[in-house]
């Protein structure tokens, strides 16, 4: 009888996940869905998918101030928020800075925490919330869920994140390069200028 208990429980839980954002209305649901295939977002999902997985989010607000991802944290990493309406703040702590970095603000359409909830790793980032925000969230259950309920679905849904964080990568590397090339460029000018010791322009040698 309990086990049956437990597997109606976790049925209505799922329904109540489906359900989640359409409690205020249809708007609610095709809002986050249009947002959610937006560019900053994942754009490879059709309406109909995105729709599909919205069902399975949950509509929370912070307010201004809220830390919502904190960096470094290890234990709960399992759930990406899309941000509907309001501002977050992303930013990382340096090992040579005492206060962090603000590394960008983010907006409606944009998406977080996706990293974390497919690996599980600690968090990269501190994202706070600049102003009230609005947004939905999915966590590791609700995606485990859609994976069982609507596999075709969460399918697109892990190729489109994983296409959004191979963009990402590639993007930092590009940036690491243009870093590496600074630094390189930094370094000639050093040279000519200072030039190091045992070098034969070195005045120490003369």
């Amino acid at each position: 009888m309990a086990f049956l208990d437990r597997l109606l429980g976790a049925r209505r839980k799922a329904q109540d996940r489906r359900n989640a954002l359409q409690v205020n209305g249809s708007a609610s649901a095709h809002e986050a869905a249009y947002l959610l295939r937006a560019p900053t977002a994942l754009m490879q999902l059709d309406e109909t998918e995105a729709l599909v997985v919205v069902r399975y989010m949950q509509p929370v607000r912070y307010t201004a101030g809220t830390i919502i991802i904190r960096q470094g944290e290890a234990t709960d990493t399992g759930f990406m928020v899309l941000v509907l309406d309001g501002e977050i703040t992303v930013e990382s702590l340096m090992p040579s800075r005492v206060d962090p970095v603000t590394v960008n603000v983010v907006g409606p359409g944009s998406l977080i925490g996706e990293m974390s909830l497919v690996d599980g790793a600690a968090r990269s980032a501190s994202c706070t919330a600049s102003t009230d925000v609005r947004c939905a969230v999915l966590d590791r259950q609700a995606l485990e869920a859609l994976i069982t309920e609507q596999p075709a679905t969460a399918a697109k849904l892990m190729t489109a994140v994983a296409q959004r964080l191979a963009e990402r990568l590639r993007d930092n590397r590009h940036k690491l390069q243009v870093y590496s090339q600074l630094v390189q460029t930094m370094q000639d000018e050093i040279d000519q200028l200072m030039p190091t010791l045992g070098s034969k322009n070195s005045p120490l040698r003369r």
